[in-house]
């Protein structure tokens, strides 16, 4: 839905603001191709920082943007299929520098969604917090039950106003760049948007962290050696999570090629790939950052936000796909691929093959096994979005996943292979796929539901019969690239009800006038002045508006 007249003047400062960023940054030249409103373009700058690359530039402008620019671009770096590598390696640095908000700002949320007090609940709180992010940041405290050390994650205040705003703004713009701008529209960019959208709102709701969480611990297999932070589920709200506090060493402080740097390697790769291929459910950013090495040797994975999902056949179709990957059969990625899409459109096949084998030549050797594998996958997803074909979200989320343990594995281990740490669950998958008793009940599976769509069709064929015979069978169309038309429409209607309340204002206050009604000024009435005086501004703020908006 594209913002309306009214909407874009609430927004007006802050989208003045993004433009006069964008132009600053170089890109003038794609927000003339936008169809801006007049009032928006005269916030244009001059460009600078030429010497900076395309995608060098984008991360500026994010950056300059502030908290939900910055989350919007390291949500897009989980995009591989709408964003090519050169980006995605530029969003993935992206800073936030934000300070804590005070903790008088985040106290009432504490209290609010705990719905007690805070000394009812905690012996001791630290106001200074420990950790900030755009989104969030952290207080240590101390249970009062227990006096068990705890870390409370709390929302920024006032952030869920700030992300509504600057979200409708961004939708705009990518209608805008989808109707307008031809080299976009593959991306389906207010789709995209919207995706980024639902999956923000869903990380910032803390109980959504808090049962991922709570859910690893009762699937991971590998408790001796993997771990995630204990969650005390009954003070979880959703602006607060509190959680065990977790004391451990960065993967920066362990030593490279040291025993246990090779064990992280190993086990945070087995760990990983068993929780894509085996149980569905992964972690979907586990970055150097995420991970901390307690004192028993255990490893850790923090900031459980985003999460990825697979289902059976997702899972059975990700696994077609890397052995066609890893025995470099580009035709049959191309086909797989298309398999799993979610839209069935048609695509250039040879087109696909010939750009998909460059990119694993590029990335891997099939021969050897050595390679970046998570850079060739990251690629390959491009590849695919730019060719239409429509992956799940999930997949993305899988290749950003195997990426950052790629980069985590080397960075430790300079004989990390990520082809033989995920072999072996690789194979466990195959034989679970293979099973005799399982390929059994899946056929009669199958054939039960086809007997029951085949016993269902002759109700729906009568259904749809009867609709016809009464005339009440109805087809939806949806018009396409109308925005145009809707903002001239409400534009004009807006400056015509302006006009009404003008003649209104003049012709009341004349009427004024004549009744002598004190106080006077002048020998007029007072009222009569107001009105007078309101009627010049608002006349000459129409007039200045229409000569500035021009034509469109």
């Amino acid at each position: 839905m594209a913002i309306k007249p009214f909407e874009l003047f609430a927004n007006l400062a802050r989208a003045k603001e993004i433009v006069s960023v964008l132009a600053r940054n170089g890109f003038a030249d794609v927000l003339q191709r936008l169809d801006l409103p007049p009032r928006v373009l005269s916030a244009f700058g001059d460009a600078g920082r030429e010497k900076l690359s395309q995608f060098e530039r984008m991360r500026k402008v994010l950056e300059e943007l502030g908290p939900t620019f910055i989350k919007f671009g390291q949500l897009l770096s989980m995009r591989p299929d709408v964003a090519p590598e050169a980006l995605i390696n530029e969003l993935r640095k992206l800073q936030e520098d934000v300070p804590p908000a005070p903790f008088e700002g985040v106290r009432p949320i504490i209290e609010e969604s705990l719905e007690q007090p805070l000394d009812a609940v905690f012996e001791s709180i630290e106001e200074t917090a420990e950790a900030g992010a755009s989104m969030a940041q952290v207080h240590s405290a101390v249970l009062k039950d227990s006096g068990e050390r705890v870390a409370i994650k709390v929302q920024r205040p006032g952030l869920r106003k700030i992300i509504e705003a600057d979200f409708d703004i961004l939708m705009w713009f990518a209608r805008q760049a989808h109707e307008r701008l031809e080299e976009f529209k593959p991306y389906d960019l207010p789709g995209v948007v919207e995706t980024l959208r639902s999956g923000l709102e869903r990380e910032l709701d803390f109980r959504y962290e808090a049962r991922s969480m709570a859910f690893f611990a009762l699937q991971n297999p590998y408790p001796e050696s993997i771990d995630a932070p204990k969650v005390y589920e009954s003070l979880c709200a959703r602006k607060v999570l509190v959680m065990e506090w977790i004391e451990g060493r960065t993967l920066s402080e362990v030593e490279p090629d040291s025993p246990d740097a090779k064990r992280i390697a190993s086990r945070g790769s087995q760990s990983l790939f068993h929780q894509i291929l085996i149980t569905g459910f992964f972690h979907a950013d586990p970055h150097a950052g995420n991970l901390r090495l307690l004192a028993d040797g255990k490893l850790c994975l923090m900031d459980w936000g985003l999460v990825g999902q697979l289902t059976r056949r997702m899972r059975y179709g990700l696994v077609d796909l890397f052995l066609a990957f890893v025995q470099g059969n580009a035709e049959r990625v191309v086909r797989t691929a298309i398999n799993l899409a979610d839209s069935g459109l048609a695509v250039d096949e040879r087109t696909m093959e010939r750009e998909v084998m460059v990119a694993m030549r590029e990335h891997y050797d099939p021969e050897t096994g050595v390679g970046e594998i998570g850079k060739a996958i990251l690629q390959l997803l491009f590849i695919f979005g730019r060719n239409g074909i429509d992956l799940a979200r999930d997949y993305s989320l899988t290749a950003k996943a195997i990426l950052c343990v790629e980069e985590m594995g080397t960075s430790l281990d300079s004989d990390y292979n990520l082809r033989e740490a995920f072999e072996p669950v690789l194979l466990e998958m195959m034989k679970e796929r293979r099973d005799p008793a399982r390929l059994m009940r899946g056929f009669r599976d199958g054939a039960m539901q086809g007997l029951q769509y085949l016993q269902g069709l002759p109700d729906e064929l009568r259904r749809i019969l009867k609709k016809i015979e009464k005339d009440s069978l109805r087809v939806n169309l949806q018009h396409k690239g109308l925005d145009k038309l809707d903002y001239t429409i409400s534009d004009a209607s807006n400056k015509i009800t302006l006009g009404i309340i003008l003649g209104c204002l003049i012709v009341g206050s004349s009427l004024v006038i004549t009744t002598k009604v004190p106080p006077l000024l002048f020998d007029i009435p007072v009222i009569g002045w107001i009105g007078y005086v309101l009627s010049m501004l608002l006349g000459v703020w129409v007039a200045v508006d229409i000569i500035r908006g021009g034509r469109r």
